[in-house]
C-alpha cells in the first residue's frame, strides 16, 4: 500500500520540488479546487518550488490564462509547462511539412505559437497527401467516441503517416464527467501498427522540461529524489513519475474515484482495499495516497 496522507504537509520537507498535474488536481475544468491551491502555496512559502505539469494541447501561456480565469492564485506555482509546449517543438521541427488536424476546429493555440515563433503556420491539408497527422482532441467530444475515427486511421496507417499526439490522456473529468482524449486516438493508432509520437506524460520530455523550470526558478539543478510528481492517473502521472525516477502522488478522487472511492460523489471516503487491489494490478507503486490535495 502507499502511505496515505492527510495533508502534503505530512512529506512536505523531503521535497524541494514539486510536478503538480493540473486537471483533477488542481481544478476539474469547471472550478478550482482552493484546498489544492493552498497546499502548493503553503510548500512554496516554506522554500518549495512548484511547476505545473499538465497535458494540455495548449501552450502553457493559454493553460495559464486558463488557471487565472478558474481563480487559481499565482502564488500556488512558479512555472507551467504542458504537453502543448512540447508539441509546438515537435511542430517546429516539421517546419515546411503539411500536416492532417484532428481535432476542434477552434483549437488553434498551437498554430497561433508556432507562427508567433518563427513567421509561419502550420500547413494543414486533406488526410491523402498531409505528410503526418496532429491530434489535438476529439472533433466533438460531446458526441464522438474512439472508434469514430477508425476509418481515417487506416488511411492513415496505409500511407505510414506519424500520428503526434498533443495529449496523452485518454479520459479526463470534466465537472464529474469523463470525456475522451486525443490519446484515445493515439492508442487506436498504435494499435494498428501507426507510429505515434507522445507530447505529453508519461513520456520523457515533458518531464526533462519541467525539470529545467524547476531548476531555472531555484537557481540549480534538484536531485530527482528530491522531486515529487503528483497527479490523479495511474497511466500517465504515476506511470511517469516511475519511469522519470521520481516520488509519486496518487489523488485518488480524480479519474479514478469510481474504483477507489466505488462512488461518483466527491464526498464518498477512499476505500483502501480497493486501493490496495488497484495498485497491484496497475503494477504500479505510488509512493503516497491522499484523496485530494490539501495541506
Amino acid at each position: 500500500m502507499p502511505h496515505l496522507l492527510q495533508g502534503l504537509r505530512e512529506i512536505a520537507p523531503r521535497y524541494d520540488l514539486i510536478l503538480s498535474d493540473v486537471w483533477g488536481v488542481v481544478h476539474n475544468g469547471a472550478r478550482a479546487y482552493v484546498e489544492a491551491a493552498d497546499a502548493l502555496s503553503r510548500f512554496r512559502a516554506g522554500g518549495g518550488t512548484v511547476v505545473l505539469i499538465t497535458n494540455s494541447p495548449a501552450p502553457s501561456r493559454i493553460v495559464r490564462g486558463q488557471l487565472d480565469y478558474l481563480r487559481v492564485p499565482r502564488a500556488a506555482y512558479d512555472a507551467v509547462v504542458s504537453s502543448g509546449d512540447v508539441t509546438v517543438a515537435l511542430l517546429m521541427e516539421r517546419r515546411g511539412l503539411s500536416l492532417f488536424h484532428i481535432g476542434a476546429a477552434q483549437e488553434t493555440g498551437l498554430f497561433d505559437e508556432v507562427e508567433a515563433l518563427c513567421g509561419e503556420r502550420p500547413r494543414e491539408a486533406p488526410i491523402e497527401t498531409a505528410d503526418f497527422i496532429l491530434c489535438t482532441g476529439f472533433i466533438d467530444f460531446y458526441h464522438e467516441t474512439p472508434p469514430d475515427y477508425d476509418e481515417r486511421l487506416k488511411r492513415a496507417r496505409a500511407r505510414g503517416l506519424d500520428f503526434i499526439c498533443a495529449n496523452p490522456d485518454i479520459v479526463v473529468e470534466v465537472d464529474g464527467a469523463l470525456s475522451w482524449c486525443a490519446g484515445a486516438i493515439a492508442e487506436r493508432y498504435e494499435r494498428i501498427g501507426g507510429r505515434v509520437i507522445q507530447a505529453g506524460k508519461p513520456f520523457a520530455p515533458i518531464y526533462e522540461r519541467a525539470l529545467a523550470l524547476g531548476a531555472e526558478a531555484r537557481g540549480g539543478a534538484v536531485e530527482r529524489s528530491r522531486v515529487l510528481a503528483v497527479g490523479d492517473a495511474m497511466r500517465t502521472d504515476i506511470a511517469g513519475a516511475a519511469k522519470n525516477g521520481l516520488d509519486g502522488l496518487l489523488v485518488t478522487s480524480g479519474i479514478h474515484r469510481a474504483e477507489l472511492h466505488l462512488s461518483e460523489d466527491e464526498d464518498a471516503a477512499l476505500d483502501e482495499a480497493a486501493l490496495r487491489q488497484f495498485v497491484e494490478d496497475s503494477g504500479l507503486r505510488p509512493s503516497a495516497a491522499t484523496p485530494a490535495l490539501a495541506w
